[in-house]
């Protein structure tokens, strides 16, 4: 059971490959549900969360345990947006809702190589979203009924995954 009872508000991952606009849409539901949005990129840099650096995705190496073992109080009290590219490592009582961020392959492409990426890390990148690997991973590690996949190619995209999703949180009872 995903649902944590002493929670008083729902916690929600959202995942999917770089440039697919969590961390927009995460900041704009925060700010819209009230709710807490932790980056995990950033926690990691923050808390030195890491084993060190991989030069060839130019990125750090996740410390997962590290980053469990921070989160963990956190993610008790309810009401946190994790954003992350990954899900397979957090707990599934963690969250009570897993969506998933996709973006059409060319968009993608342009928003990645603004940010610099090239190489390894942009060719991984691309493909992971072709592949759909973020999805299948959600769908492994949680339960089908809290996944949901939300494209976001687009300003709309992201203003309508915010209004669905703060409906959602609105409409969020804990289990009793």
């Amino acid at each position: 059971m995903a649902q944590d009872r002493k929670r008083q508000m729902p916690n929600i991952l959202i995942t999917g490959t770089p440039g697919t606009g969590k961390t927009t849409t995460s900041s704009a539901l925060a700010d819209a549900a009230q709710l807490r949005h932790v980056a995990i990129g950033d926690l990691v840099k923050e808390k030195n969360l890491h084993d060190g650096w991989d030069d060839e995705l130019q990125c750090y190496i996740i410390n997962e345990d590290l980053v469990c073992d921070e989160l963990e109080d956190l993610m008790e009290e309810g009401g946190i947006i994790v954003d992350h590219h990954g899900c397979d490592f957090f707990p599934e009582r963690w969250f009570d809702r897993v969506v998933v961020l996709q973006t059409e392959n060319s968009i993608l492409y342009d928003r990645l190589t603004k940010r610099g990426y090239e190489g390894a890390k942009l060719s991984n990148n691309i493909e992971c979203e072709i592949f759909q690997i973020l999805l299948e991973e959600a769908n492994e590690s949680y339960q089908e009924n809290i996944v949901v996949a939300l494209r976001s190619d687009t300003v709309d995209d992201v203003a309508r995954n915010v209004e669905t999703l703060a409906d959602w949180v609105k409409n969020w009872h804990p289990v009793s």
